[in-house]
């Protein structure tokens, strides 16, 4: 004969499974929003010594970036490039980026008229706003 009470107890016995399928998926929709709510900070791909300045300010809108060396070097985009390819470089990043602001990374021992040409190249360009980058000496 058969024993109910043994039987019961048998399947009362029997372990859950967890199905993780669900964690799986939501890991993966998390992951995916903040890959595409991150924004990524672009550099010059240089290291230079900024100039302080009492007044510098953080640049609240997209920037391009171009760098000056201590050498007289110019850098845009990790690449160096000759200061009379400033303007189509910088035209090139205005067409992608209308409305962006230039700012120039230049190294507190670098030549101003570098910095000059640079700049004007980039005004020449058609950039609007046209700024140097400074520590404001508070870091």
């Amino acid at each position: 004969m058969i024993n109910v009470r043994q039987s019961l107890r048998r399947n009362n016995n029997r372990t859950a499974d967890i199905n993780i399928s669900p964690l799986i998926d939501l890991v993966f929709l998390l992951l995916i929003f903040f890959m595409v709510t991150t924004s990524f900070v672009k550099e010059t791909g240089i290291e230079v010594e900024r100039p302080e300045a009492g007044s510098a300010t953080m640049a609240e809108n997209s920037t391009i970036l171009v760098a000056v060396t201590k050498d007289g070097e110019v850098f845009f985009d990790r690449q160096r490039v000759d200061v009379r390819t400033v303007r189509s470089h910088i035209a090139q990043a205005l067409v992608e980026n209308p409305g962006g602001e230039v700012i120039v990374v230049a190294d507190k021992f670098s030549h101003t008229g570098v910095i000059v040409q640079v700049m004007d190249q980039c005004r020449l360009a058609g950039a609007k706003q046209v700024h140097l980058a400074a520590d404001n000496g508070h870091e």
